[in-house]
């Protein structure tokens, strides 16, 4: 895929910020910007899937972030297993299937019921793979594979000089998804988060200053159009015979 120009992204990760900023500048409680947050996540989806996106990753809750207050987590947790429930008929109708990514140790019981009750309910569903990332962290995922390939090493299993990429992406919590194409962050912030670190090695990244819960469908469309005039080389040399993008005609930035 040396110097190609793919117009649409088969995979697509959001790192949704902003719901608290939206809250707080409209004098609410943070958990309002939160409801807000999971409010504008269907129309984005439903956008997603007609633009052809195979696979939307939205980090929805990261490791760190149970070092938050109590009852703002609470709050979160109990906001997951409500939009489970009340969204998991209108997945299946509009064949969406739920891909969890992140530990399940830690996770309350009850969102953890709803989680695999969804995945269940969607398993046959084809049209997009929507993965909720809750629970998730870069660093404990990769550490967690190289556990499991030692452990295998040490069983002898498996010849450490066998190890291979496609092993630790075996062993990753997106075991079986493409690597993101394109990564999108909301609310003008500019870094990863510990979020995906080994998958979005070679990604496209778009920084965008929209708070997550304006973010509409026709943010995700004009990502899509600012992604396919890139020229992703992959760590080769563009070629030449290939057209060179104008800079001037396509925005650094989204507002």
């Amino acid at each position: 895929m040396t110097g190609d120009r793919q117009t649409v992204p088969r995979h697509v990760a959001i790192i949704m910020d902003g719901n608290g900023r939206w809250a707080q500048s409209r004098g609410l409680p943070r958990v309002a910007g939160h409801r807000a947050g999971a409010m504008a996540i269907r129309p984005v989806l439903n956008r997603a899937a007609e633009l052809g996106i195979e696979v939307l990753t939205l980090y929805s809750f990261s490791s760190e972030n149970w070092s938050r207050p109590a009852a703002e987590v609470d709050a979160l947790m109990a906001l997951c297993v409500e939009k489970l429930i009340e969204e998991r008929a209108a997945l299946v109708q509009s064949g969406v299937r739920l891909r969890r990514v992140g530990l399940r140790k830690g996770l309350p019981s009850k969102v953890l019921d709803e989680l695999d009750a969804t995945e269940r309910a969607t398993q046959h569903c084809k049209r997009i793979t929507l993965a909720l990332a809750l629970n998730y962290g870069a660093r404990a995922e990769i550490l967690e594979a190289a556990r499991a390939l030692a452990t295998r090493v040490l069983e002898g299993m498996v010849r450490v000089d066998a190890i291979d990429e496609p092993m630790i992406e075996a062993e990753l919590c997106t075991a079986g998804l493409p690597d993101p194409d394109l990564l999108i962050r909301t609310a003008g912030q500019q870094r990863l988060s510990n979020f995906l670190l080994w998958q979005l090695s070679y990604s496209e990244l778009l920084f965008v200053d929209a708070l997550w819960p304006d973010f509409a469908p026709e943010h995700l469309t004009a990502a899509v159009a600012e992604f396919a005039a890139r020229q992703r080389t992959f760590g080769g040399i563009q070629g030449t015979s290939s057209p060179q993008q104008d800079p001037a005609a396509v925005p650094a930035r989204i507002l």
